[in-house]
């Protein structure tokens, strides 16, 4: 499997007016690019592009022999320029919008000469990226599957967001306390509570669930950075995709929310597919059930599989 980070360099013009020398990385999975479907898998908040493989942060999905099968499909990933997995960081992060990433995506696939995809695959961030993407250009793919994700961000995740942003501009630990924050919201308090049932740790000398809270908050800090978290933070805030754009997209859409998210309620999503659906989309609904709320699609990979299998 080719798995080396490649580059495609060039220069953007962002909707805030400014100019940028994008240096866009990418990987490949699976088939050589124009021997097979190409799929495309949009990362989340602090995901990457190695998204398939031995170190794959969702192998459970995309690989040899799992659903999105590499030994029958390209599959094709990109870095939201500044999350820092190529060495690249950001620092005017409001210049962008996830209207500019996505169109910055869509450079990336004219530069490596793709008109279409068999598939755009996306959860949380990556998803409302992809939104975006189908936005700008309605005919790019025959299937798109949005996971644990809305085309907008809607009032409540922005009050979160909101939050992230002053603990990210705070000078002490700002990475460590915006990442515990944030995990509070990927779960949920029946999540937690059946979990750690008010556990005490004797050694540490905390509950359970403080230390499991500190672990991943200083996990992220070690291989994250706050350039970078801001950013990705900014753009989860911002998704914004025109509604009437999407009456346009002609791929077949499968929207998949979890039942207990937080971030992207159930209700949302259902909303949304509603509302395409009366206007004779060719879109169907999925729901993940599990108690740990937006990490699910994480998680619950049993569930996801049986949808995507269906799907793909």
């Amino acid at each position: 499997m080719k798995t080396e980070l490649n580059y495609i360099n060039f220069s953007y013009h962002t909707h805030s007016g400014k100019e940028y020398n994008i240096p866009l990385s990418y990987q490949l999975f699976g088939k050589d690019l124009f021997t097979a479907p190409v799929i495309l898998i949009n990362h989340a908040l602090t995901g990457n592009s190695n998204v398939a493989g031995e170190k794959g942060w969702w192998k459970q999905l995309a690989g040899e022999n799992q659903i999105i099968d590499t030994n029958n499909f390209t599959v094709l990933c990109f870095n939201i320029p500044g999350n820092g997995y190529d060495g690249f960081l950001i620092e005017e992060y409001e210049d962008f919008t996830p209207s500019d990433i996505a169109a910055i995506f869509l450079k990336g696939l004219e530069a490596l000469h793709i008109k279409n995809v068999y598939a755009i695959i996306g959860g949380s961030l990556g998803g409302g990226i992809a939104w975006e993407m189908l936005a700008l250009k309605p005919d790019l793919a025959e299937i798109f599957i949005p996971i644990a994700c809305d085309y907008r961000t809607h009032d409540w995740l922005h009050a979160q967001c909101l939050v992230q942003k002053f603990l990210l501009n705070d000078k002490d630990e700002p990475v460590q306390k915006a990442r515990i924050h944030a995990m509070l919201c990927y779960r949920t308090p029946q999540s937690l509570n059946n979990r750690f049932q008010n556990q005490y740790n004797q050694e540490k000398q905390c509950l359970k669930s403080e230390d499991w809270l500190f672990y991943h908050g200083k996990t992220l800090n070690d291989r994250f950075s706050l350039k970078a978290y801001r950013l990705m933070n900014h753009l989860l805030m911002n998704i914004n995709a025109d509604e009437t754009d999407l009456e346009k997209i002609e791929a077949r859409m499968h929207m998949i929310s979890v039942d207990t998210d937080l971030f992207f309620p159930a209700s949302e999503i259902r909303m949304c597919f509603d509302n395409l659906k009366a206007k004779n989309k060719n879109v169907s609904y999925h729901e993940i059930q599990s108690i740990h709320g937006h990490d699910a699609f994480l998680m619950e990979y049993q569930q996801l599989n049986n949808i995507i299998k269906n799907i793909l």
